[in-house]
């Protein structure tokens, strides 16, 4: 579905002193694949998730989604079938617009229009349904624009905003680091109920060890911009954080050396 294919990024600093990211990354991400990605500050996940938005471009290598190269396409356009989630609430939603008129523009995302803005009466209950689910009263909200709402509130809004229309690619940059565990958990397992059973494939950034192994099927480690763990099925089932942690310091240190 998505493939990342010897991905050659290097950053400068102000005195032009060159900070490589990634040397020749290849990642393979197939349908349905919800994957945790962890590592430590300047391992390389945020710029993972940036180049394939378009907000950082490639030194060398390839990007692609669904079989299209995605190398040349500008961000409004990746824009169109990819779909990310931040870490602060307050980005992927209007704040001075309302809670309906979110979700008309996330689910009009990509349609042409004139000069009026489309509101989708007709899905109005629809999306009624959607936010009951999450069990914030937001359902009784769809009038309240939306820097009126809670963290927790807008987080689960941008949440639903960003899979409306089931993205090609969606991703998630930590972004439940932001809340509490309570507003934290809800937003986790509708994650999870949304990505498995639309089957998007999704890059889910997270510090949190316990989410990384209890969410998704599969898991990744980056470390200096390369992949030094990757893991699926049961054998990611039976990890546990010190285990990770275990893993990390080995793995690091051996990758450091050599």
């Amino acid at each position: 579905m998505m493939r990342i294919s010897e991905i050659k990024k290097t950053f400068y600093s102000a005195l032009g002193e060159e900070k490589p990211i990634f040397r020749g990354l290849n990642l393979d991400i197939k349908e349905g694949e919800f994957i945790s990605i962890i590592g430590s500050n300047g391992a390389g996940k945020s710029t993972l998730l940036d180049t394939i938005t378009g907000n950082v471009i490639l030194d060398q290598g390839m990007i692609e989604v669904d079989g299209q190269n995605i190398n040349s396409l500008a961000k409004h356009k990746r824009g169109e079938f990819i779909s990310k989630v931040y870490q602060n609430p307050s980005m992927g939603t209007a704040p001075s617009m309302t809670i309906f008129e979110n979700l008309s523009m996330a689910d009009n995302k990509g349609k042409t229009f004139g000069f009026g803005f489309g509101l989708n009466y007709s899905r109005k209950e629809y999306y009624k349904t959607l936010l009951k689910e999450l069990d914030l009263g937001l359902e009784d909200l769809m009038d309240t624009e939306v820097q009126y709402l809670s963290g927790g509130q807008r987080q689960c809004l941008a949440l639903i905003m960003a899979t409306l229309n089931q993205p090609k690619v969606l991703l998630l940059d930590e972004h439940t680091a932001a809340l509490d565990p309570k507003t934290s958990k809800i937003i986790m397992d509708k994650t999870e109920e949304i990505v498995l059973k639309a089957k998007i494939p999704t890059l889910m950034i997270t510090h949190n060890l316990q989410d990384a192994i209890r969410y998704g099927n599969r898991l990744i480690m980056l470390h200096n911009g390369e992949i030094i763990l990757d893991i699926k099925g049961e054998e990611k089932k039976n990890l546990t954080p010190d285990i990770l942690m275990g893993i990390f310091q080995e793995k690091a240190t051996y990758s450091d050396v050599f």
